[in-house]
């Protein structure tokens, strides 16, 4: 266990701006916490606290904890991409009735079915535009739920086992949003996680005795490797991708998901004013012969078709 840093004097909730030195003062504090005293400091000092969690096992382990000190622990966000295993939400109405705790759903904009979803943007898009997958999915709904509930800070199951871009994780963080992120467990191991998932007879998914230790959609999960290195291997198998989107930058997410829906709306409107000009040439043309008007589309050739869709 760490040294214990004195506690620094903080306002009461934590309130933006927050200078580095300050943020570096209170991480210095927390990190010689454990996981329950730092919960338990985020409860009282942080604004409007949420936990988000798609019912990992740190996140399960944080659900548990706070419900052995506190009555009313922060509300649950979590966010059904609509491609969860079937065992995962199966574990959401588990926890729900164990833990009483409100657990607030949220899904892809104006979609409520694999079906719709698919309809709207196309089959399979993780293949085809990744980025606009996890924003659409992820991205979005969280962002949409941060503000419907007016969340200012979440509790977050990352630790910095998991490697890649979280082996420098603190206990809190400040987004490009000004979300604060609480990450109580950032010290903890997957086989320190897991003891006390074991010890406390926490639910869990069904798919972890199957082998799988980071569990996310269907379609980007397979079974992890042995030691934390290979904890979350088993997602996105044979790609460079250590990320879904949620803890990336929102802005720079946002804004490559607006340059590419811009991107399909400039093509549909070439497209509707190319026909609409042909048309009216060509009806021009018929009432000026006496002829039937022909259709448009049956007049465009190849390489027309080629030159309306180039990338502009």
């Amino acid at each position: 266990m760490p040294v214990a840093t004195p506690p620094p004097s903080i306002s009461h909730p934590l309130q933006l701006p927050l200078s580095a030195l300050e943020l570096s003062r209170i991480n210095a504090h927390l990190s010689s916490l454990s996981p329950q005293e730092i919960l338990q400091w985020g409860i009282l000092n942080l604004p409007r606290l949420h936990q988000t969690t798609a019912f990992g096992l740190t996140g399960l382990a944080t659900i548990d904890m706070m419900s052995k000190f506190t009555p009313n622990p922060p509300p649950l966000i979590f966010v059904d991409t609509l491609y969860h295993f079937a065992e995962t939400l199966e574990l959401v109405g588990e926890i729900k009735k164990r833990y009483g705790v409100p657990i607030h759903i949220f899904r892809p904009a104006g979609c409520e079915t694999v079906e719709a979803f698919e309809s709207r943007h196309g089959e399979r898009l993780w293949e085809t535009d990744e980025d606009s997958y996890d924003f659409l999915v992820k991205v979005e709904p969280a962002r949409r739920a941060y503000t419907a509930l007016d969340v200012q800070s979440v509790i977050t199951g990352r630790r910095a086992s998991q490697g890649a871009s979280r082996a420098t994780l603190s206990p809190l963080e400040v987004d490009s949003t000004g979300l604060f992120k609480l990450n109580p467990f950032f010290a903890w191991s997957f086989f320190q996680v897991q003891s006390y998932i074991d010890e406390n007879h926490v639910p869990r998914n069904k798919l972890i005795v199957q082998g799988y230790r980071s569990i996310g959609d269907w379609h980007s999960t397979g079974k992890s490797g042995e030691g934390d290195a290979g904890e979350r291997a088993g997602r996105w198998q044979g790609r460079e991708k250590t990320e879904c989107g949620l803890h990336k930058d929102y802005f720079l997410l946002k804004k490559l998901a607006k340059e590419k829906v811009s991107y399909a709306l400039l093509l549909e409107t070439t497209v509707l004013t190319y026909f609409t000009q042909r048309e009216e040439e060509m009806k021009a043309r018929d009432e000026s012969r006496g002829e039937n008007i022909e259709s448009p589309e049956a007049l465009l050739s190849d390489n027309d078709c080629r030159a309306l869709v180039a990338p502009v």
